[in-house]
């Protein structure tokens, strides 16, 4: 492993603060969800973006919520087909095993994998329809988007498809055959919302994705 190097010295740093402030204040709580285990209220899905941070924007404390991101939220269909699934398997632990109350899942503006998927549709990307793509043909999930939004004019083209990413990844989440049962039985809700990093703004979807309120 001789790739494997110390940690700048800037998040050494960044640690040790951690460790003398955050850490020392809540000691007693961090070793309380070691010896009892993890028990959040909601598991969310966002996007692996760096400018996302959906634990400061709910204020959540550590262990309330179980997150999963990915490039641009998005959850597959349910496919039991033996090959690597993260994101289900994910969706699975967080339903199955932990019980969560409610899977959120959080779109963004300014999303570089929203775009790639729009580009790649719109013949613009040709190197994302390759099949050694990776960004490609996992942004395949979001093509039936792209299908409900490509007669919009351009400029709206991009944000509504935003709004797809979670849409779709919601409707595909109820593919899940324990997910359909846990919402079907009141035991579960989802929730698709849209966050506006320029302007701080929270979006959710009502009425089945036909309109969207801020929060």
């Amino acid at each position: 492993m001789h790739n494997v190097r110390p940690l700048p010295q800037y998040l050494v740093s960044r640690f040790h603060g951690w460790k003398a402030t955050n850490y020392e204040d809540n000691s007693a709580w961090y070793r309380h969800l070691a010896r009892n285990g993890q028990h959040p209220r909601a598991m969310v899905i966002s996007c692996c973006d760096s400018r996302v941070h959906v634990t400061s924007i709910f204020g959540a404390d550590t262990g309330e919520f179980f997150i999963h991101r990915n490039i641009a939220n998005l959850v597959p269909a349910y496919a039991p087909d033996g090959l690597q699934h993260g994101t289900s398997a994910a969706v699975e632990y967080a339903v199955m095993a932990l019980k969560v109350a409610h899977v959120i899942v959080v779109g963004h503006t300014s999303c570089g994998g929203v775009a790639g998927c729009h580009a790649m549709c719109s013949g613009q990307a040709p190197e994302l329809e390759e099949k050694s793509s990776f960004i490609g043909r996992w942004m395949d999930i979001l093509r039936p988007g792209y299908e409900r939004i490509k007669e919009l004019p351009f400029e709206e083209q991009i944000g509504a498809l935003e709004r797809q990413a979670t849409l779709i990844s919601i409707e595909n989440l109820m593919t899940f055959p324990f997910v359909r049962d846990a919402v079907e039985s009141g035991q579960m809700t989802l929730h698709a919302l849209v966050h506006d990093i320029s302007e701080g703004s929270l979006w959710q979807a009502e009425d089945g994705g036909r309109r969207w309120v801020a929060v």
